[in-house]
């Protein structure tokens, strides 16, 4: 009795977070690196104020990588925008 129906036995039910209890962030950018052994790596960059970047080779995934953390300083909706041109 008790045990939710249509899960195996001995196996634990998922535990998903209580979506009620944010703490009000939220991701806005993300940076994807693939790089298996032996391989070329790539990068893709994406933001939800509409960037979107891919690199294909270290020297390019490298590079995208410094851009996408200097992004965080210029996106539009990580920063306010009101002043800045005063400024």
């Amino acid at each position: 009795m008790g045990e939710p129906k249509g899960i195996a036995e001995g196996v634990p039910p998922a535990v998903r977070p209580d979506p009620s209890r944010g703490d009000g962030r939220y991701p806005v950018a993300w940076l994807h690196i693939c790089a298996p052994r032996g391989t070329v790596p790539t990068a893709t960059s994406k933001c939800l104020c509409g960037r979107d970047r891919n690199a294909v080779g270290h020297a390019r995934v490298l590079a995208l990588i410094t851009d996408h953390e200097a992004h965080r300083d210029t996106c539009p909706l990580r920063t306010p925008q009101e002043g800045r041109a005063a400024a």
